[in-house]
Formats: structure tokens, sequence, C-alpha cells
């Protein structure tokens, strides 16, 4: 018979294999080599243990699942728990703020001795939120629209570059401008002309995943094999390119400033709608009359609180996640020139990694390991 502890943890180890997007085996359990490798050796149990002392266990063991440093692997591929959890943490932290600003509202509303059920007015909600969504998708392309839902959803995850994806790029830059001290013009060009099928960029696939900077990248090491441009030319060619680069990616961010912006004006409409009705009542009783005046109102407090409570935080956050992922750009820039200045490619490596924000940033020895080896051993690239 199995106990009720043995099937809560069964099952929390299921949720594990879900939530890391894997597929449980046919038996729906974790192999016991695999278990013993996160948790250790099985501990003997006490003879004398009440129910109180194996609830303990049973979380202790579960807290140590989650913060292992373990990978599950399926086909070939591997996702790292840490990097699972990692962005649950960032989504629970954004629910968190939401949580706090509507209780803190609402709360204080009621401390107030109002009544929560007046700022229930669905219809106002469907004016305000309708006119908003409605007004955003006149302003922009289909593109951006999607755009936006995406930039929306990585930033509540937090998907901004990690320290392995500054190490990769410094990682192919490192590899072609040793390419381009050491060999012919003819086998660089190789690498420059087909990335896709190039050694070097399919030793780091997240940078070959990402088709822009690639782009970026081939584009300005095929001026420098050609060797008739100046210094001071491609930095100025390169800095046009990236502030049209950084603003693609900020469409997003303008787009819902935008609506953010307009949510006020957008809640007076909704009010002055409310305003109107309660017009058509001026026979009623005051106390009629004064729930109407009241229930309009709401749509001038949904519009402002909506706006700055939600949709601006919001587009600040996007604005912050996609700006990050557009240093990898000043991070090519800065170690290029350096290249094209006559730096070493381990130097001009130094005036990369010195851009990079210091929370994220490499180590010397780091990149030097990574360089010097050529490049993340496969199994760190995958998890990664």
């Amino acid at each position: 018979m199995v106990s009720a502890g043995s099937a809560a943890f069964a099952q929390s180890k299921l949720a594990i294999w879900q939530t890391a997007g894997v597929e449980a085996p046919a038996s729906q359990t974790i192999a016991q080599t695999d278990l013993a490798a996160v948790l250790g050796p099985p501990a003997r149990p006490a003879p004398h243990r009440g129910r109180g002392g194996a609830d303990k266990s049973l979380a202790a063991s579960f807290d140590r699942i989650c913060s292992a440093e373990f990978s599950l692997k399926q086909g070939g591929r591997t996702k790292n728990l840490r990097k699972v959890f990692g962005g649950m943490r960032c989504a629970l932290a954004f629910l968190i703020g939401t949580i706090v600003a509507l209780g803190c509202m609402l709360g204080g509303f009621a401390a107030m001795g109002g009544h929560l059920a007046v700022i229930f007015q669905p219809w106002e909600f469907v004016i305000i939120l309708g006119v908003s969504l409605g007004t955003f998708i006149i302003a922009n392309s289909l593109s951006t629209i999607k755009d936006t839902g995406v930039a929306i959803f990585d930033a509540v995850l937090n998907r901004g570059p990690t320290q392995r994806d500054y190490l990769d790029v410094l990682g192919v830059l490192y590899a072609l401008m040793r390419e381009l001290r050491g060999k012919a013009r003819s086998e660089v060009e190789q690498h420059i002309d087909n990335p896709t099928e190039s050694a070097i960029f399919k030793s780091f696939p997240k940078v070959l995943a990402d088709a822009n900077l690639t782009s970026f990248i081939c584009d300005y090491c095929r001026l420098i094999i050609i060797g008739n441009a100046r210094t001071h030319e491609i930095e100025a060619l390169m800095d046009e390119e990236i502030e049209t680069v950084t603003h693609d990616r900020l469409k997003p961010y303008h787009a819902l400033i935008t609506v953010a912006d307009g949510l006020p004006a957008i809640g007076i409409v909704a009010a002055v709608l409310g305003v109107v009705k309660a017009m058509g009542a001026l026979d009623q009783s005051p106390e009629i009359l004064g729930g109407l005046i009241g229930a309009a109102l709401i749509g001038t407090f949904a519009g402002i609180f909506i706006s700055y409570g939600v949709i601006s935080p919001l587009a600040h956050k996007v604005k912050a996640t996609r700006a990050v992922r557009c240093r990898l750009y000043i991070i090519v820039k800065q170690t290029l020139l350096a290249f094209m200045n006559g730096a070493m490619p381990q130097i001009a490596l130094e005036h990369g990694r010195k851009t990079i924000a210091s929370h994220d940033r490499p180590s010397i020895d780091m990149v030097e390991n990574e360089t010097v080896a050529g490049g993340p051993k496969p199994a760190q690239q995958q998890a990664a």
C-alpha cells in the first residue's frame, strides 16, 4: 500500500518533469540511480519518527531536487532545471508585484469604508480595455503586434542574455579573428559567406540561432577582409546599424507606452458615458443617482490605474529586457574595432568584455579558458 507521503512525492517528481518540458517515462518514475545522484544515499529511517517527521523529510527532499544542479536528458537534448525555475521565479516576482499593487489599492479603499462591490463595473472596463486594444491594433503593424506579445512574455520571464551568451559571442569573435590573422582570404570567406555551414558558428549554436546578430558579425568581418575601409568609417556604420536594430527591438515598448499614455483619456471617455447614463435618471432617488455617478467615476479610476499601475511598468520592463539584448551588438562592435586598430585577438576581446554589465560580466580567466579551449564543451552548450 502506497502512503500519502509517497504519493505526494511521486506527484512532485512528475511535476518537475513536466515543468522542464521532458516527457516522463512509461513507468512515470525517475530512475533510482538518477534520484540517488541528486538526493545522495538514502538515510536510515528513524525507528520512532512520527508523521510530522516524514512530512519534513519529504519537503526537504523536494527542496533539494528543486535546487540541485542536475539535468534531465531525453533524445540527446538537455534542459537545466535551474534555468526553468529561474524563469518561474521571475514570473513569480511579476505576479507578486501585481498582487501588492492591487492589494494595497483595494485594501486602502476598504479600510476607508468603501464597498469593493462598487468598483466592479464590467461595462466600464469593457469600454476602456476594448478601446485601448482597438487603438493598439490601429497604430501598429501585424509584425509589431506579434513582437509585442513575445516581448511581454520575455519581460515577465526576464529572458535577457546570460553569462553563457556573452561567452559564446566572445568565443565566435575570437575564432574569427584568429582566422583573419592566420588564414588566407578564401578560407576565411567560407565562414563569412555561409555561416550555417561554418564549423566556427556550428560550435556556438545559440549565436547562430540569432540570424540578425550572425549577419551583423559576418558583414563587418567581410569589410575587414576587403581591407579598404577606415576604422572611423566602420565605427560610424556600426553605430547607424545598432541604432536601427535598437529602434526595431524597442517597437513593442513604444507601442505599449502609447497605449499607457492614452488610457487615462479613454477612462475619462468611459466616465463621461457613465455620467450621460446617470443624467437620464435625474428623476430617481438620490441613492440611485449617487450610485450611477459613482459607477461612472470608476472609468476615470480604471483608466489611470491600468495606465500607471500595469501597462507603464510592463513597458519599461520590456524596454530593459530588449536593451540588454542589444548590448550583444556593442560587444561585437568594440571587439572588431579594437582588432581593426591592431590589437591581438585576446586583447580585442577585453575591449568587448568591458562593455558587459558588471553583474553579468565573465572574468578574464573565464574568457581565456573559453577561447583557448576553442569554445564551450557540447554538454555545457546544451545545458546553457
